[in-house]
C-alpha cells in the first residue's frame, strides 16, 4: 500500500485532469496508446487502491475488453451496467430483465473500483450511454481497501461521467451484503455504503438504490437462499435486483414510456389529469418554499414531485432523506372511497395523508409498519383502498386490512409525503358518497 501522502498526490493529479487540465498523457492513464491490457504497474495511474493483476484476472480482463471493443458501434446509446462478477454474472442481456431496453454489460469478475475507473472511457463513455447502472466496491474489501478508497474512486468515476455526459442518468446501487467469511464483513460494507452516499449527493444526475437493505439478513449478511456462496446472487437474487432498479429506470425515462391505459370506473373522479400537477400544491418545508398552485407544471421547483406518464413520482432526494408534502388543492368532507396504486423502491418511505392523518405508505416488508402482508408485491404496483364513513377510515392493501378504525377530522385534502427512497403513485381517484 502506498503512503497516504503518495495516494493524495495521485488523487489530486487525476482530479485536475478530470476538471479539464489533462496534460499530454491520456486522461484515464491507459499508458499504451490503444492497449486494453492492465498496466504493468500503478505508477501514474488514475485513482487509488488495489488493481488486480493475477494471471486469471489479466486473461479475463483482456478477453472481455477486446470483445467489447468489437461491439462499440453496435452498443451505442445503450444503458451500460458497470461492475464486477455480480454484474458479469447477470449475462449480456441482463437476464432479459428489461425488455425493449438496449443494454451493455460491462462487468468483469474480480474487478475493483480502481480497475473500473481505468476502464471507464473505453468501456462506458465510448458508448455514448443513454443511462449507466453502477455496482462496485465488494472486491476492494477483499484486497484490504477501505471505504475512503472506494468512495474516492467512485467520486472520480462520477466526475468523469458528469464532465462528459452531465445529463445522462446514473443509478448507483449500494454494495450488496456478503459475509465476513468472504472478507466482506457487514460493518465494512455499511461503511462503504455510507461513504458513497456522501459522495453521490453531490451529483444531481445520480440516484442511489438501497440494494443493501434489500438483501441483508438480520445480521447484515447475505442470505444463502439468494446468495448460495454468500457473494453472488442466484436467479432469485438477480430478479430482486432487476425489480429494485426498474422503477428508477422508469423515472429516468428509459423504460415504461407509454401512458397508463387505465380506464376510470363509473362514479370515480381522478385526482390527476395524467399530464402534470394540476390540482395539487406543495407545502412549505425547511428545504423548499410552498408552491400553492402547481397547475400546468410538470414538477415542483426542486424536482422532488414530478408528473411522469400518468404517475406522480416522489423522487429520491440526493441527500438521502427529505420530508416534504404534496396536497390536493381541494378538500374532501363526508364519506368517500379513495383508491390508488403505489410502487416503492427498496426500503422507501412515503405516506398518504387522508384529510390530515398520515397512512404510512412504504416498502412495507423492509420499512414497515405492516411487515407481514401476504399479498404485498415488492417493487411492483400495489393497491390502497381507503373507505371513509362517519370520519373513520378502513384501509386495505391489495385487499388485506392494514387499518380498521383510522380516525379522521371532518374535512381536509389528500396528500402524498416524501421521506426517503422513491415512491410512485398512479390511478389516484375518489368516489364521493351520494348525499
Amino acid at each position: 500500500m502506498k503512503s497516504l501522502t503518495s495516494l493524495r498526490c495521485v488523487v489530486v493529479g487525476i482530479s485536475f485532469s478530470l476538471l479539464g487540465f489533462a496534460g499530454p498523457q491520456a486522461l484515464w492513464a491507459q499508458r499504451s496508446d490503444d492497449s486494453l491490457a492492465i498496466p504493468a504497474t500503478d505508477e501514474g495511474l488514475a485513482g487509488i487502491g488495489p488493481i488486480r493483476r493475477a494471471d486469471w484476472f489479466r486473461n479475463l480482463w483482456n478477453e472481455r475488453r477486446n470483445l467489447w471493443a468489437t461491439r462499440t458501434q453496435s452498443d451505442q446509446n445503450a444503458v451500460v451496467f458497470l461492475g464486477d462478477s455480480i454484474t458479469q454474472g447477470w449475462g449480456d442481456d441482463m437476464g432479459k430483465s428489461f425488455p425493449g431496453l438496449q443494454v451493455a454489460n460491462r462487468g468483469i469478475s474480480g474487478d475493483t473500483t480502481r480497475g473500473m475507473l481505468l476502464r471507464l472511457e473505453k468501456d462506458v463513455l465510448a458508448l455514448n450511454p443513454k443511462g449507466i447502472v453502477m455496482l462496485m466496491g465488494t472486491n476492494d474489501l477483499e484486497e484490504g481497501a477501505d471505504a475512503a478508497i472506494v468512495s474516492k474512486n467512485i467520486e472520480l468515476i462520477l466526475t468523469g461521467i458528469q464532465k462528459n455526459f452531465p445529463k445522462t442518468p446514473v443509478t448507483l446501487c449500494r454494495v450488496f451484503p456478503a459475509s465476513a467469511s468472504k472478507k466482506r464483513p457487514a460493518d465494512q460494507i455499511q461503511a462503504i455504503n455510507a461513504a458513497i452516499a456522501n459522495v453521490a449527493k453531490n451529483f444531481p444526475q445520480v440516484t442511489m438504490v438501497d440494494t443493501w437493505t434489500l438483501f441483508a439478513n438480520e445480521q447484515g449478511d447475505a442470505k444463502e437462499s439468494e446468495f448460495p456462496d454468500l457473494l453472488h446472487p442466484n436467479a432469485l437474487g438477480y430478479a430482486k435486483w432487476g425489480a429494485a432498479i426498474r422503477p428508477i429506470l422508469a423515472t429516468q425515462g428509459l423504460i415504461e414510456t407509454q401512458p397508463d391505459p387505465f380506464t376510470l370506473e363509473p362514479g370515480f373522479v381522478s385526482l390527476t389529469n395524467g399530464k402534470d400537477l394540476t390540482g395539487w400544491r406543495l407545502a412549505g418545508s425547511k428545504t423548499a418554499p410552498a408552491e400553492d398552485n402547481l397547475d400546468g407544471k410538470q414538477s415542483t421547483a426542486d424536482g422532488r414531485y414530478a408528473a411522469i406518464h400518468g404517475k406522480i413520482v416522489v423522487t429520491t432526494p440526493p441527500e438521502g432523506r427529505r420530508i416534504q408534502q404534496l396536497y390536493t388543492q381541494r378538500e374532501f368532507a363526508g364519506d368517500f372511497v379513495l383508491k390508488l396504486e403505489f410502487r416503492a423502491t427498496p426500503n422507501a418511505d412515503s405516506g398518504v395523508f387522508i384529510r390530515e392523518p398520515q397512512l404510512q405508505c412504504r416498502d412495507y416488508p423492509l420499512a414497515g409498519p405492516y411487515k407481514n402482508l401476504k399479498q404485498y408485491r415488492p417493487q411492483d404496483w400495489n393497491e390502497l383502498v381507503v373507505t371513509v364513513k362517519d370520519n373513520v377510515a378502513v384501509c386495505t392493501c391489495n385487499g388485506e386490512l392494514i387499518e380498521g378504525a383510522f380516525k379522521l377530522p371532518p374535512s381536509g385534502p389528500i396528500g402524498l409525503e416524501g421521506d426517503h427512497g422513491q415512491m410512485e403513485y398512479r390511478r389516484i381517484r375518489i368516489s364521493m358518497a351520494a348525499k
